[in-house]
């Protein structure tokens, strides 16, 4: 099972990457999950509006794109900013939303940490309802939340957490997301009507 995890800010020095990153190694006999970054991804401005627009996707952006349709499942760790996700993500999600939309029918799963007590939990639930939309269309595992507060001091040295109640909590939402997926694949390979996705200029 390949998975692709995506740090969902463009922080130097982030908890949500940390958190990615142990996940990737406390997994590792389990699945392959591989880390992507979108602090280098040029900010999203639709085509249209621009005079001298360049048909082509930025290829950064390409680069997201093609893993995300590699992967089957994807996992987004967010931070909160003012009870929303950052804007650097929702620009991420806004270039595939507005591309190949290859987002769609995909098993995703959402996690997240923050300072505060809370672990970003407005953020998650507005992530949700992002990804939830139309052109989006992710298929997300229900009532499935992976919240680590006071983030700073939730991780050694190493980078392991250090809370074996939090590490049990993330195997068991974890092998609940690859069963998830598991399903989800199996769902999707027995429908018989496609939905037609838009069609742009570049790729007509």
């Amino acid at each position: 099972m390949n998975y692709l995890a995506i740090v969902g800010t463009n922080s130097d020095v982030s908890t949500n990457r940390t958190l990615l990153q142990f996940m990737q190694k406390h997994f590792a006999s389990e699945v392959k999950i591989d880390l992507f970054e979108i602090k280098d991804l040029p900010a999203f401005i639709e085509k249209d509006e621009l005079e001298d627009a360049e048909v082509d996707i930025p290829v950064k952006v390409q680069d997201l794109l093609d893993q995300i349709a590699k992967a089957e499942g994807i996992i987004i760790a967010t931070p909160e900013y003012d009870h929303a996700i950052p804007a650097v993500l929702k620009s991420a999600l806004e270039w595939i939303s507005y591309t190949t939309q290859t987002l769609k029918n995909k098993p995703v799963l959402i996690v997240g940490a923050s300072h505060g007590s809370l672990g970003s939990s407005r953020a998650q639930a507005h992530l949700r309802q992002i990804l939830d939309s139309p052109e989006l269309g992710a298929r997300m595992m229900p009532s499935s939340e992976f919240l680590l507060g006071k983030s700073q001091s939730a991780f050694d040295n190493s980078g392991n957490l250090i809370s074996a109640e939090k590490v049990a909590e993330l195997e068991e939402i974890f092998r609940e997301f690859v069963l998830f997926t598991e399903i989800t694949t199996e769902l999707l390979s027995k429908r018989t009507l496609k939905k037609k996705t838009k069609k742009f200029s570049w790729q007509e």
